[in-house]
């Protein structure tokens, strides 16, 4: 009888939980970012779409710039002088938030955000390796799905501080884009001021919170079997760059992000939308949440499957999913459409560890530089939503000024690209599950 291999073994359990709820301290930091574009542009109109979208950009560009120096800088110290540096860069950037909205700069935000991700770039590769190293290969991208789940926890928390402490408080809020437009510039400048300062409380509050788990990390011991023999940073980038799995799961993961953020970004504008269109009067924060608990749902159920089923044709049905339902979102009209983008989430829920997952197996120390890749491709959620906002801009500032095929509003019509995105994920999980059956 073959004997069964724990996902994680008892005594790897403490790192492994500590390193788990670094998960879900970025999927705090992820999802009070994500409506932060709506939120600025209600605070601050004169941006148009695309401009308030540079928020997700200068946040996810962050991982991109720092993917790769975080993975040298852990390659040479170690995994934990890696995750405190990411700490302390951090919490920096989230107390950045308090003189950006002292001088009401929207660019001091945008390089607040920008440090913030810096932190998270180390965080991410180091975490995420980590944990693969944290047990056996045969059960790495279980184990990965299973440390995974507990972000989409984190994410939650930051939907509701993000609706219960941002959106609720804007005083900008209270008045129509034409009423708010005709108030005295004195009275703009005093509701600006205030709505910006409720912006970025909930950022200073993290970053206490942030030096507070830094300093449990800095005094916490890892196991020292954790860290493996070195090669020569030159073999490391030969090794991977030869390996089709790997750089095709490269490529993969920047779709699959940029399919996420939209997702989880643009929810609102369609919800606005609905509002204005129906007479609806929604709150597109319930139904951001509903998509996250369909997430951490599809993720349990999704690590489950695992144990039974390889990971890549449930990568490659779950891909299948997700275009479904992002056609449904583009094509269906009123509330069939909004259940249509929730449901997206169900699908999506597996693929960032999966993708991370099989592109990273087999590795031994150049997992370390491979994860700067697969966390460098996070990138894809800086450059899709701008992309993305500048088709809400196609007809001017609304969300419907221009109907395509004579009847789609240019924000349902928006959703092709999570459609195109999962299209490749779904084709990456195709193509690994056929070559893992030769």
């Amino acid at each position: 009888m073959k004997t069964k291999i724990p996902v994680v073994r008892k005594e790897l359990l403490f790192p492994f939980i500590i390193i788990t709820s670094l998960f879900a301290l970025w999927g705090i930091a992820n999802d009070l970012t994500n409506p932060m574009v709506s939120a600025f542009k209600k605070v601050m109109p004169e941006l148009s779409n695309t401009q308030a979208s540079l928020v997700q950009f200068a946040f996810y560009f962050g991982y991109f710039f720092m993917a790769l120096p975080a993975a040298l800088f852990i390659r040479k110290y170690s995994y934990k002088s890696g995750i405190v540096l990411g700490l302390a860069l951090y919490a920096i950037g989230a107390f950045l938030f308090y003189p950006a909205a002292v001088n009401a700069e929207f660019t001091y935000f945008l390089i607040s955000l920008w440090v913030i991700t810096c932190g998270l770039a180390f965080l991410e590769t180091t975490s995420n390796p980590l944990i693969l190293s944290l047990g056996d290969r045969e059960t790495a991208t279980q184990r990965l799905n299973l440390a995974q789940a507990f972000n989409p926890v984190g994410s939650l928390f930051g939907m509701i501080i993000a609706q219960v402490f941002v959106i609720n408080a804007l005083r900008s809020d209270d008045y129509t884009r034409e009423a708010y437009n005709a108030l005295p510039v004195e009275e703009i400048a005093v509701i600006r001021d205030n709505d910006l300062s409720v912006i970025s409380l909930p950022y200073i509050g993290l970053g206490l919170l942030v030096v507070l788990i830094m300093v449990v990390v800095i005094f916490m011991k890892f196991p020292k079997s954790i860290e493996e023999e070195k090669i020569s940073i030159s073999d490391s980038f030969k090794k991977l760059f030869a390996n089709k799995n790997y750089v095709q799961g490269v490529v993969t993961q920047a779709f699959y992000v940029g399919a996420q953020i939209m997702c989880w970004t643009y929810i609102f504008q369609y919800v606005d939308n609905l509002n204005e269109t129906q007479g609806w009067s929604l709150t597109a924060t319930y139904f951001n949440v509903a998509a996250m608990v369909s997430f951490l749902v599809g993720r349990w159920i999704g690590t489950a499957l695992m144990k039974r089923i390889n990971p890549s044709k449930i990568l490659m049905l779950f891909g299948i999913g997700g275009v479904v339902c992002s056609a449904g979102a583009v094509v269906l009209p009123g509330m069939a459409g909004l259940i249509s983008l929730v449901s997206v989430s169900v699908f999506m829920s597996i693929m960032f560890p999966t993708i991370y997952g099989i592109a990273l197996k087999d590795m031994g120390d150049e997992a370390k530089i491979g994860s700067a890749g697969l966390v460098m491709a996070i990138v894809g959620g800086a450059l899709m939503p701008v992309l993305q906002g500048s088709i809400l801009d196609w007809g001017g500032p609304g969300f419907s000024d221009e109907k395509i095929l004579g009847y789609i509003p240019e924000v349902n019509f928006s959703f092709i690209l999570p459609l195109i995105c999962l299209t490749v994920v779904a084709y990456y999980g195709y193509s690994t599950y056929k070559s893992s059956k030769i």
